[in-house]
């Protein structure tokens, strides 16, 4: 299955931000690498919202991560599931068969956390997968096309929306629903009364996007209810039946469509030792990030949780950390080929952005801090920059400026109907 080499052997499991930046690190080095993923293709999370509101094809945020290495003669992709492994043997168990390593780095990300209620995770829709993006686009479009000809009693359920959770995934997906509301509704289904399409955010604590400065929460704040989003803060959602989303404070909102983005949790392969997996199901790593108690396993990305006098909950799970994270434990697997001590991986906090909507965002950054048009062109440069392939970053620039200028959301279809198993 894995072509026999007299290179030590790396194997990667997950092609997200983490896994595929380390294994382009290791690019013709002295090592075989081994990338393993269920999927063929690496997915840009932080668009998968635009996907799931019609702005976006999934092909725009996607991209091969066979094509990412070609050319690269010491790195082997292979599509397959992880179901567990074996640290003794230095083996994992996949849907191929098994794969022996050197080194491994588990890379495998995070998932949605519901927090034991089976109720939720069974009739809530998550943004974690590009399947998930198509699962939003098409249960929206087909509740709007069910309001046309529905009772008066099922209207509100059909048009009633509620996000859960307001960091900045939530966020953005209630902003650009929003604005879907504004520009695509009149269009498309003059019937229906856009004011009776209500967009809810639920967040349990006190403000949104509670990882950044006050500042930018409080104009994010602003710009969801100029866009007619109805923030409900200091509540909980308590219990959703596919129907009715019941809250702590007693509300009910009927609605068949409920996004929950307000937990995750480590994606932890089978087989790991329990003492290994910390707080919010993730790896605890030292500072050279291997698993705690072995010396040739590694985590990172949002699996892993490296904490610190700096960082006591560990750092935070998004991109940047994965991406240095893979740089950092990759210039060590040079250095060890070079008979060099490892160096002890430092985190550097770029800021953090979120996007409301049109003209809208906020910025946070060590040395400054901004809102409005100007943070709304920063945080699409800087997403523009960070997608793979030349082709994707055309496209989305593409679409970007058509969206703009005609206030539209071209990608309405229903491909792939959305229906509950």
């Amino acid at each position: 299955m894995i072509p026999e080499s007299s290179l030590k052997r790396i194997v990667i499991a997950g092609g997200g931000f983490g896994g595929m930046e380390l294994a382009k690190a290791l690019r013709n080095k002295a090592y075989q690498v081994v990338l393993i993923d269920k999927n063929n293709y690496h997915t840009f999370q932080p668009l998968l919202y635009q996907v799931a509101t019609g702005g976006l094809e999934p092909d725009s945020v996607a991209f091969p991560l066979r094509k990412v290495f070609h050319g690269a003669e010491n790195i082997i992709f292979r599509m397959a599931e992880i179901k567990s492994v074996n640290l003794e043997e230095k083996t994992i168990v996949t849907t191929i068969g098994n794969v022996t390593f050197d080194f491994l780095v588990i890379a495998t990300g995070s998932t949605s956390n519901f927090f034991n209620n089976r109720d939720l995770e069974y009739n809530a829709m998550t943004l974690k997968t590009v399947s998930d993006a198509l699962n939003i686009r098409s249960l929206v479009l087909q509740n709007l096309e069910a309001a046309l000809v529905a009772d008066k009693k099922d209207l509100d359920a059909l048009l009633n929306i509620v996000v859960v959770g307001a960091g900045p995934t939530g966020v953005e997906v209630a902003g650009a629903l929003a604005e879907f509301r504004t520009h695509v509704l009149p269009n498309d289904y003059p019937e229906l009364n856009r004011q009776a399409v209500n967009i809810y955010i639920i967040e349990s604590d006190k403000k949104v996007l509670g990882n950044m400065s006050e500042q930018a929460s409080d104009k994010a704040l602003l710009f969801l209810k100029k866009l007619g989003v109805i923030p409900m803060l200091n509540v909980k959602l308590e219990s959703y039946d596919g129907n009715i989303a019941v809250l702590s404070d007693k509300t009910a909102i009927p609605t068949k469509t409920l996004i929950w983005s307000a937990g995750v949790k480590g994606l932890v392969p089978e087989g790991l030792p329990k003492n290994v997996v910390g707080a919010g199901a993730r790896l605890t790593i030292n500072n050279f990030c291997q698993l705690n108690g072995f010396e040739s396993v590694f985590a990172i990305g949002d699996v892993a949780l490296f904490d610190s006098q700096a960082n006591p909950k560990g750092l935070p799970m998004v991109a940047p950390v994965a991406m240095q994270q893979a740089k950092s434990v990759a210039n060590n697997f040079i250095r060890m080929n070079k008979g060099l001590p490892p160096l002890p991986f430092k985190y550097f906090d770029k800021g953090s952005m979120a996007t409301v909507g049109r003209n809208k965002a906020v910025v946070d950054l060590a040395f400054i801090r901004f809102q409005g048009f100007i943070a709304w062109l920063v945080w699409m440069a800087v997403h523009l920059m960070t997608l793979v392939g030349f082709r994707n970053k055309t496209i989305v620039f593409i679409n970007w400026f058509w969206n703009y200028i005609s206030y539209d959301r071209a990608v309405r279809l229903i491909i792939r109907p959305f229906n509950r198993k």
